[in-house]
Formats: C-alpha cells, structure tokens, sequence
C-alpha cells in the first residue's frame, strides 16, 4: 500500500491534462499499476484520487456493507460510482487528463493542488485548498476529543 504526503501545485494545459507530482509517481515502483480512480469527495469541494489497488480494497469494503436488495443501499451505490474515472499518467510526462465534468463541479479552473493524505490524494482548486484550513484552535479541540477515545 502505497503512503501519499505532501502537497504539490500543478498547472491545466489547454488541452485540459495536469501534470502528476513526480514525488508520487516515484513512490510507485516499476512494473506497478499505473491506473488510478478519480471521484468527487462526498464531504469536501475536492476530487479524490486513489490507487487502482486502494479503491478496490475501499470500494470492496463500502459494497461488502450494502444490501442490494435495499432500494436505497442500491441509490446509494450508483451515485458513489456515478462519476468515477480511471486516469493514468502518461510515460513519457506523467500527465493524467481528468474530465472536465469532475474538474467543473469542484471549480477547478488553471490551477490544482494534489495533496497526499495516506493512502487518497486530494485534488483541489488552488483557492478551495488554502481556505480549507481549519483554525488552530479547532485542530486542537478535535485532537484532544479523539484522545478522550
């Protein structure tokens, strides 16, 4: 399993393609799947990209919980993979192009942040990266809350 950290700015070209942060790529190693699934957060205005192996572990977890036969556990499952996407670095740059139909309704424009955070990137609109920032003071008040467990 493969430990994203770091955070890391890319630009969109005209043709809509960003360039993957070398420093994930080379935690990857020679002969691994390249392939990654892209979707929107269900909580935060950011995409979130995981490796091949790490959404099927994820997705195999969350679809291993459902009911089929539950008409909402059903809704549920269509919509979580409703606009997923699978990307792949190109060899030779390293650059993935995700759709503009994801890109848009995370408002991400010209320019992205990929922010690793364990075992999921975070592909943010640089503006919604920097003010997603929880205060100090709501940092610590959570920090300790998870100590009380």
């Amino acid at each position: 399993m493969v430990t994203f950290i770091g955070k890391y700015c890319s630009k969109i070209d005209d043709k809509g393609r960003m360039v993957f942060p070398a420093p994930f790529k080379g935690l990857l190693s020679a002969g691994d799947d390249m392939r990654f699934v892209v979707k929107k957060s269900i909580y935060d205005n950011c995409l979130e990209m995981f490796t091949f192996e790490e959404w099927s572990r994820q997705s195999g977890k969350i679809k291993d919980s459902l009911d089929f036969f539950n008409p909402d556990h059903n809704l549920f499952w269509r919509e979580y993979l409703r606009d997923c996407v699978i990307v792949e670095p190109d060899a030779k740059y390293g650059r993935i192009s995700i759709s503009r139909e994801l890109l848009d309704a995370v408002s991400i424009d010209r320019e992205v942040v990929f922010f690793g955070v364990d075992f999921k990137i975070e592909i943010w609109a640089k503006e919604a990266c920097e003010s997603s920032s929880i205060s100090n003071e709501n940092y610590i008040a959570i920090a300790r809350s998870l100590a009380r467990k």
